[in-house]
Parts: structure tokens; sequence; C-alpha cells
């Protein structure tokens, strides 16, 4: 692909861009209202009023040889409860994994070295994942989970830990009705009559208006297609270099193995004789 079609590329996904990507949603999440509109319609039974402090694309203080994740949206609220959001589009079969080890980090940024195990207790997390498909095969809208004693469900471990995942390809909301329209919104459908669905849509169209966000997406995407063209090339080399020695292996002659080789990779003459060199 030529930079002008990497740059046009670019140009396009840009435009094309919805809530369900996670960087517009980080972007979208920088605003504050916003921010505190999403967290009040996930949990109306905590009564925020209002957030304190929110980091985008989080980097959390992990041990140097620990597994590093960036968290898409990090909050905290008026009463030290932190919310880690994120926006999960593909589903990789790890999802109860991937929240186990984001509860894990999330203690690693409140718990500093010397503290005490006490302090957790003033900072319940909230771990919640807006995510484009059913995990858990229930059809429901919200799963919540939190750590329950197995002889009686009505004894919590009070850790002050919750799991929230939403599952956006749901059709019946019952007591999710506020979430509806963002959930749409996921799926590029847009409810006209919600207020907050507008508010989103609006800042969305913003930003993309935004030069200098627009300038920073594509070099990311354009940086991207370069990493990924040269792991590919990469990957060549390695299968050509693999095939030269299968072939030399076999016994083959080395003009039959230059001509295997030209044919199946488009190569010159020369540049087969290199290869063959290489696996030698």
């Amino acid at each position: 692909m030529t930079k002008r079609e990497q740059l046009q590329a670019a140009a396009a996904k840009w435009e094309q861009l919805t809530i369900a990507n996670d960087q517009m949603f980080s972007m979208v999440m920088e605003n504050n209202d916003i921010c505190l509109e999403l967290l009040r319609r996930i949990f109306p039974e905590l009564a925020i009023k209002r957030v304190a402090r929110a980091a985008i694309q989080k980097q959390v203080n992990a041990p140097l040889d620990a597994r590093t994740v960036r968290f898409d949206v990090y909050l905290e609220d008026d009463q030290q409860r932190t919310y880690i959001v994120e926006m999960q589009v593909a589903n990789h079969d790890n999802l109860p994994y991937r929240l186990r080890y984001y509860l894990e980090q999330a203690d690693h940024n409140i718990l500093s070295p010397g503290d005490s195990y006490d302090k957790l207790k003033h900072y319940p997390t909230y771990i919640v994942f807006f995510c484009d498909f059913d995990y858990y095969r229930k059809g429901r809208v919200k799963y919540r989970f939190e750590w329950r004693c197995t002889e009686d469900y009505q004894l919590t471990a009070g850790t002050g830990q919750q799991l929230v995942v939403f599952n956006a390809r749901a059709d019946d909301f019952r007591d999710n009705i506020k979430l509806q329209g963002f959930l749409k919104l996921m799926r590029n459908q847009v409810i006209t009559d919600d207020p907050f669905v507008g508010q989103i849509v609006a800042e969305m169209n913003r930003i993309k208006q935004d030069p200098g966000r627009r300038r920073l997406f594509m070099k990311y995407e354009m940086d991207l297609m370069d990493a990924r063209s040269e792991g590919m090339a990469h990957q060549q080399v390695e299968d050509i270099k693999l095939t030269a020695k299968l072939l030399t292996n076999l016994g083959i002659a080395k003009d039959e193995i230059l001509r295997s080789l030209s044919d199946t990779y488009q190569l010159s003459t020369d540049e087969a004789e290199h290869y063959l060199k290489l696996a030698e």
C-alpha cells in the first residue's frame, strides 16, 4: 500500500469511527459531563455527584516484571470510588481473565508499598466492560458479579469489588432502559429521543472536526500499517528461507529450487539465490 493509499484509508477510518471504537470512546469520555451521566446510568444506586478525576488510556503502576494494561477510561468519583470502563468489540474468549487481571491492576494503583490493606476498604472498585457480544450467552443486557459465599448467597466477601459486563447485542432491556440508547449507539443505531445519545453524537462530531485529533489518529493508523507491513515482510522472509531449506534437504537440484522460489514468491533469480544462501 502506498503512502497515499495509507492516508486515504486512515482518513476514511477516522470519518467512520463510532462510539464502539476504543479510541473514540476514550476521547468522548474526556468530557466529564458525559462521564458522569454514563456512570449515573450504570450505577443509579450510588448517587454519584461528580467525577473527581478522570484519566484516558491510563497505565497503572504495576510491578516492572508484570504485564501492563492501559485502561480506556479510569475514573474516581467524589466518594473515592474507582471505575475502570472499557470498550470491547472483539470476543477473544478470555473476558473473565481480563476482568480478573484488571481488578488486580486497579489495586496496584491504589495500594502503595508500605500501605496497610485497610486502605482498600476506602476505595471500592468497579470494572465495567461494554461488549459488542454476549460472552455469557444468556441474552441479558447486564451481568453483574461480586464475591459471594457459595453456601449463603446473601453473604458477600466484602472486598468492595464489582464486575459489570454489558451486552450490546441484547434485545430486552427491561431494567436497563436508561442504557439502551448508549448500547444501541455501539451498533451505530441512534435513538433520537434520548438526550444523552444526542450529547454523545454531538461530542463525536466535534471530535471528528478537530484537526489536531484527526492528525494524531491518522499518524497512529499509518504507523500501525507500517508495523504490520514490516511484520508481514519479516514473516515472508522466514517462509522463503524455510522453503529453501526444506527443498535443499529433499535433495532437489539447485536450479529447480531457484525456479520454485522464483515462481512461488515472485522473486528475481538474484533474490532467489540470496535466500537459498541464507538457508544453507
